[in-house]
């Protein structure tokens, strides 16, 4: 097949998503798909030029080559990390030869994270272009990406999730003693991911700090009720749920650091607990995934009381992608390795679309 790997953009995680995107590229072209690796902000100019050179009969494949450097093309798109704002200034989001390149191929795989690739917005115009793309359709993924609508869906669909409020950027700000919530508490932007700008405040001063942080990120922000006890995510891949993993940070809760930095979180897959347990965190999970009209594939994160209780917190429709992600652990755990998972995710999505 000819893929694109649509990863980078401008989001807070752009540097997460060139990562997956480059691990997706290496998995699938060690299976012989000729996949190339694209900014979907910044685009190439090289690939297309080059293909336009070639004879017409030729000028598809030659977009997708049998050789390519992968890793080389993974620089490419941090040479523009410097230019960024600079760039967004042009007025548009796709950036050069980016959806000609996804009209050439036969499946875009999203390796996108964050705002302006994990929202909807992407997958809506590609639907609109008729490009098949892999992950949940535009509607699941922008009820998903938004918290507060999440937590609406999930207590209007009786799926278990703390309590929580929203504040608005230039709104009055209760104390946390009286907002409902309390301390502790977990403070979020609405619409980020990888727990960018995310604390857990435990007194009314922190909580003040807590929430001008976040706000700095966003307009809208959740406040929590802070569930103490073990932390579990699991993933459901064509409606099937996948083991459950258990993540264990060794200091401080699962925020950017603990999930990105080698050595900083102890992850169990699966989880050492009872089946029945297991089986009540997917049962969970799943309907959480239905609540929000997801398809194809996603993950939900959960936390478990001491009380064993089990609370759904959000949901993830493009999961992170390297063979160490909580995904592709679960996939493991089920004898499916990492390119035998990039290709399950582009073969139930291309049919689901």
């Amino acid at each position: 097949m000819k893929i694109v790997v649509l990863a980078g953009g401008i989001s807070t995680e752009r540097e997460i998503s060139i990562v997956s995107g480059t691990m997706v590229c290496k998995a699938l072209r060690s299976r012989g798909h000729r996949a190339i690796l694209v900014d979907v902000f910044c685009g190439d100019d090289r690939l297309l030029a080059e293909a336009k050179n070639a004879e017409k009969k030729e000028e598809t494949e030659s977009a997708f080559p049998e050789d390519y450097d992968v890793d080389a093309a993974a620089e490419y798109i941090r040479s523009f990390d410097g230019k960024l704002d600079r760039m967004k200034k042009r007025g548009f989001f796709f950036g050069p030869n980016v959806i000609e390149l996804c009209k050439r191929a036969d499946a875009v795989f999203m390796a996108l994270h964050g705002s302006n690739g994990e929202d909807g917005k992407i997958q809506a115009a590609f639907e609109l272009i008729g490009i098949p793309y892999t992950g949940c359709s535009y509607l699941g993924s922008a009820l998903a990406m938004d918290k507060n609508l999440t937590k609406q869906l999930f207590r209007e669909n009786g799926v278990p999730t703390p309590n929580g409020i929203v504040l608005h950027k230039g709104r009055e700000v209760k104390p946390a003693s009286a907002n409902g919530v309390g301390l502790p508490c977990v403070v979020k932007p609405a619409c980020g991911g990888s727990s960018v700008g995310v604390s857990i405040p435990r007194t009314e001063k922190d909580y003040r700090e807590a929430v001008e942080d976040a706000f700095s990120y966003e307009d809208v922000l959740i406040v929590e009720q802070y569930i103490k006890g073990r932390e579990f995510s699991c993933g459901i891949v064509d409606g099937e749920a996948y083991p459950v993993i258990e993540i264990a940070p060794l200091h401080g809760f699962y925020d950017y650091t603990n999930k990105y930095k080698a050595g900083s979180t102890v992850e169990t897959c699966p989880a050492d607990i009872s089946r029945e347990l297991s089986e009540k965190i997917q049962k969970a999970c799943l309907k959480a995934y239905h609540a929000l009209h997801l398809n194809s594939y996603g993950r939900v994160d959960v936390m478990m009381d001491e009380e064993e209780n089990v609370y759904c917190l959000e949901a993830n429709t493009l999961p992170g992608m390297t063979p160490t992600s909580l995904l592709p652990q679960e996939a493991a755990a089920l004898g499916i390795d990492f390119p035998s998972l990039c290709e399950k995710l582009i073969e139930v999505s291309v049919r689901d679309s």
